[in-house]
């Protein structure tokens, strides 16, 4: 007769999941997340929502609050960086949900308020140059996010961007609408025209000034002044927006030259500077008070440009 089959064994858990009292170490654990890294994410967020209800306004034909919502989100979009930079809360999640927002504010709701106000006369064409303004805003960001992690870059370059940003990009690629506003006729093709070039300054590799360096220190005898400006700028964009806008974006656009040659400027200070390094001259005062010290090899690599801080 066969012996019956022994029953499976099975081993005792080494604690119940239902036991309060288990080890410590073996509970899984979150660390709790400050909240000054949720406040430069909230204000992201905030400013994803002025983008999506700007769509929502062109579509309604409401163009006045959606180029109002445009320039809400960009202004949120100048404080947002910094707000996390000064409270150190800055994180990969806040950057990648920052060029995820950016994509929206400042590529697609520029495009399709630029398509349902003109350029729809132009049937397919309008069209197309409204895609091809939101795809270039997507390929400046993605663009930027690469070149932010390249150690050799110089560190001189973090006081220009590579194109036009896609903030800059989304208000001066609305000069159309705000002309419009101040009585010019709606003229479709040069329309097309202006924002297929405003997306090509996007994707192009012209320097353009970023101004992440400027507002960090404001000197004593300059915090009144710097009030009073900052006032004076809101009361105006308030009750003159049109002109306010159109007269910063022409002065934007002309400042593209300046930001090159500030920027070919730099490159021959640094070309300077590493040749004077490549061959180090010793003096006869080096020579004379350390002889027998061999000479010191050159800090400066040619090769190599100087690398971020």
């Amino acid at each position: 007769m066969a012996a019956p089959e022994t029953p499976g064994y099975i081993p005792r858990m080494p604690f119940s999941p239902f036991d309060p009292d288990r080890p410590e170490q073996m509970r899984r654990r979150f660390r709790q997340i400050p909240v000054r890294t949720l406040l430069p994410n909230l204000i992201t967020l905030l400013a994803l929502c002025a983008g999506l209800t700007a769509v929502r306004l062109a579509v309604e034909g409401r163009l006045e609050w959606a180029v109002a919502a445009i320039v809400f989100a960009a202004l949120l979009d100048g404080i947002d960086g910094r707000v996390a930079r000064m409270l150190k809360g800055t994180s990969r999640f806040g950057a990648e949900l920052d060029s995820l927002a950016d994509f929206v504010n400042f590529g697609v709701a520029p495009g399709l308020i630029l398509y349902f106000w003109g350029l729809q006369e132009l049937g397919n064409a309008g069209w197309i140059a409204a895609m091809v303004f939101a795809i270039c805003g997507g390929l400046r960001l993605a663009r930027f996010n690469v070149m932010i992690d390249d150690p050799n870059r110089p560190s001189w370059t973090a006081n220009f961007f590579t194109g036009m940003p896609a903030p800059g990009g989304a208000i001066a690629g609305l000069l159309p609408i705000y002309l419009y506003f101040l009585g010019v006729p709606r003229i479709a093709p040069l329309a097309l025209l202006y924002t297929l070039a405003i997306a090509f300054l996007m994707v192009s590799r012209i320097p353009v000034f970023s101004g992440k360096r400027v507002g960090k220190r404001v000197a004593p005898e300059m915090v009144l002044p710097v009030f009073v400006f900052v006032v004076l700028f809101f009361a105006l964009l308030v009750a003159y927006p049109w002109w306010v806008l159109t007269l910063g974006t022409i002065a934007y656009l002309g400042s593209l030259p300046f930001g090159w040659l500030s920027y070919q400027e730099y490159e021959r200070k640094t070309a300077a500077a590493a040749g004077a390094g490549a061959a180090p001259v010793e003096t006869a005062a080096t020579s004379e008070l350390s002889p027998s010290l061999p000479h010191a090899e050159s800090p400066v690599d040619p090769d190599r440009p100087t690398r971020l801080n």
